[in-house]
């Protein structure tokens, strides 16, 4: 097991903050709070996705908050999600930090005969956040989909 120094009040504070700030992304995200989501992110965020983490070449790649409008709004497709943020790393360097956040991602997606269907992603979230005007905000965020599982659901 491993020892920790002492924290300070300030970097408690970071960290909480830090901890909330990717809370507040999966929150929005199953809200279906796209403005509450892209507020989340600096004016020349960098939002990369790569739906399969092995491959080198993103998915998709975003620049600029705007730019994130239609990849929140796509999750309307899906009759409900549930975003679950499991353990987080984070490193602090005054008003910057970096950190991984794993999630388990699950998509519910229903026909019009009433049969569902659930999508699970195992998501790695690698994100550079920087403290501005006093807020944490997320500057690039990369989407690692580590894996999927779909299968049939009950209603």
């Amino acid at each position: 097991m491993s020892t920790h120094a002492p924290i300070t009040p300030t970097e408690g504070a970071d960290r909480l903050a830090l901890r909330e700030l990717v809370d507040a992304y999966a929150h929005c995200a199953d809200r279906r709070d796209a403005r509450g989501q892209m507020a989340l992110f600096t004016e020349d965020t960098r939002f990369v996705v790569y739906m399969d983490a092995r491959d080198l070449k993103p998915t998709q790649e975003l620049h600029g908050r705007q730019s994130l409008a239609p990849v929140f709004d796509a999750l309307n497709a899906y009759t409900a999600t549930t975003h679950f943020n499991g353990q987080s790393t984070v490193a602090l360097d005054g008003d910057r930090a970096s950190g991984v956040t794993y999630c388990l991602a699950h998509h519910v997606t229903e026909a019009e005969g009433g049969s569902r269907t659930l999508m699970t992603a195992s998501i790695r979230y690698l994100d550079t956040m920087v403290k501005h005007e006093g807020a944490w905000l997320f500057a690039e965020r990369l989407l690692m989909v580590d894996w999927t599982d779909t299968r049939p659901s009950q209603p």
